[in-house]
């Protein structure tokens, strides 16, 4: 009987034992659990800010549009690969004339070079020509430049976007990265992060590769981010630039760049409305003529204009004096 009596008296201890157990470790719980939420909300306060997960803050200052946007009075070419006209004053889309097609970019490629040599990289570093970044046909694009050339960053920049130089494209990319594959890693990760997610480049110049497209809203993207340094609106609105450079063998020479730019050069007239600030040109058998603008009216409003795909120069500037006159007002 004593010691029934003795074993059920350890049962009951034994489940007290566990019950208090029990209790503990689901106070401990609610406590930890406390305690995360606490982190968490105090995490959300301070290290990020949710409007970017609503598509808030990408949207904020920019042209948005989910169509095509006609536009009265420009009918465009019927060649024309896409056209584009975007009021920056008023985050406006005037034309959307195929901006969501994927196109061949040419040259206006060198727009996103530039806005990374601008980003990452310091533009008064002595940057050393290698026979890789002057390896291009007779008929290509090019600034000049020789193995074992010396210059500056911003030398290769200004021959970038002024002369079009496929070889300044690609010393600016290995100077960056350290070689043109990773330059075109980094060139796909900004694009994204810019928003231009139906771009992929393969080339940090642009000349044909299949796989090296992008849209004309893309463009634009990658053109209304580089524009807010002033560094690069310097550079495309010059009329020439003359660079100093020191040969392999220690001689310098002066190579002097003038705009691929029609309007910058005097071959192409705006109408009296519009003040063409400056831009980028792209030229490619399948690409097209090509041409993205930062323009002005009257009053200082600013635009960005594009053009892609034209058959010929004269289609081109004719195209985009036409968008120009029905649209920037």
């Amino acid at each position: 009987m004593q010691r029934r009596r003795r074993r059920q008296a350890q049962k009951a201890a034994i489940l007290i034992a566990i019950v208090i157990l029990i209790g503990a470790g689901a106070l401990g719980g609610f406590f930890l659990w406390e305690s995360s939420q606490n982190y968490t909300l105090s995490y959300e306060k301070t290290a990020y800010n949710k409007a970017l997960y609503q598509g808030e803050m990408f949207a904020q200052d920019l042209c948005v549009t989910s169509e095509e946007v006609a536009l009265d009075g420009f009918e465009p070419d019927s060649e024309l690969h896409a056209a584009g006209l975007f009021d920056l004053s008023k985050d406006q889309v005037l034309c959307g004339y195929k901006i969501f097609d994927q196109v061949y970019p040419a040259s206006t490629t060198k727009t996103l070079t530039a806005y990374l040599a601008l980003k990452y990289g310091n533009l008064d570093d002595t940057v050393t020509v290698s026979e890789h970044a002057t390896d291009f046909g007779w008929d290509s694009s090019v600034a000049g430049l020789k193995p074992g050339d010396t210059l500056t960053l911003y030398d290769l920049l200004c021959g970038l976007m002024i002369r079009s130089g496929n070889d300044c494209a690609t010393a600016i990319a290995e100077h960056i990265s350290g070689s043109e594959e990773a330059f075109v890693d980094l060139m796909n990760t900004e694009a994204v992060a810019l928003g231009a997610t139906g771009t992929h480049f393969a080339n940090p110049h642009g000349l044909h590769e299949d796989d090296h497209y992008t849209t004309a809203y893309d463009l634009y993207l990658i053109f209304n981010e580089s524009i807010k340094d002033q560094l690069f609106m310097d550079i495309i609105s010059m009329d020439s630039y003359s660079a100093e450079i020191t040969g392999a063998d220690g001689t310098v020479r002066t190579e002097t760049w003038k705009p691929t730019n029609y309007y910058a050069s005097g071959n192409a007239i705006a109408p009296d409305n519009v003040r063409v600030i400056g831009g980028k040109t792209g030229t490619e058998n399948l690409a097209g003529n090509c041409l993205i603008l930062y323009d002005e009216n009257t009053d200082g409003n600013p635009f960005i204009s594009v053009i892609m795909g034209a058959p010929d120069k004269t289609t081109l500037y004719e195209e985009m004096n036409q968008l120009f006159t029905a649209g920037i007002v």
